[in-house]
């Protein structure tokens, strides 16, 4: 298992955190302890979760002979860079049984960056906002539910604008499990604050 400890140990002011929105998706396996593991994996890693998304159901954009996908979104704080998020992020999903695939198939975790702020970022390997956040409704409801006034930085709308206006018509759907996702990263993982 990689090591998710900060480098260097101590605890960031809030002027040196960065704000990011962390997308969560998956269809293999136990998602939801999955998902709760990625969680306390990102708070060993340095990431205070701010708030989360309730738990979603959404049809699988891609191959449609796979299982439908679970999804949630999180907002973090952290004093990372753009580079070491990724980096921390690859390192979960590896640590919590990714494995390279088809892409846009059945995978057990997956983890995005999909916004960073006002950051508008493009390089190898890292693009942020996502480059397709506007047009994934399995990203969008439940970034809306828990941001919808965030503004998009290069499409100058925000998350709730681009919600209403994407042509993406796939099925997402809010599961009455979402509850119990909330209090479960509330009791197991360190530093979480809820904010329904």
């Amino acid at each position: 298992m990689p090591s998710f400890a900060c480098s260097n140990g101590s605890t960031p002011s809030a002027s040196d955190r960065r704000r990011y929105y962390i997308g969560l998706g998956g269809n293999i396996g136990d998602c939801r302890r999955t998902f709760s593991a990625a969680a306390g994996l990102l708070v060993k890693g340095g990431v205070r979760i701010r708030k989360t998304s309730s738990l979603y159901r959404a049809e699988p954009v891609g191959p449609r002979d796979q299982p439908w996908f679970w999804n949630a979104v999180l907002a973090v704080e952290s004093p990372l860079a753009p580079r070491e998020m990724l980096q921390l992020a690859k390192a979960i999903e590896f640590g919590l049984g990714r494995k390279p695939g088809l892409r846009h198939g059945p995978r057990p975790l997956d983890i995005d960056i999909l916004l960073a702020g006002r950051t508008v970022l493009r390089s190898a390997g890292l693009e942020i906002p996502h480059p397709r956040l506007a047009e994934r409704r399995f990203v969008l409801v439940p970034l809306a539910e828990i941001a919808p006034r965030a503004v998009h930085p290069v499409r100058r709308k925000t998350i709730l604008s681009l919600l209403r206006e994407t042509g993406d018509r796939s099925s997402v759907i809010r599961m009455r499990s979402a509850g119990a996702f909330l209090s479960s990263l509330s009791r197991n993982v360190p530093s979480f604050t809820s904010k329904k």
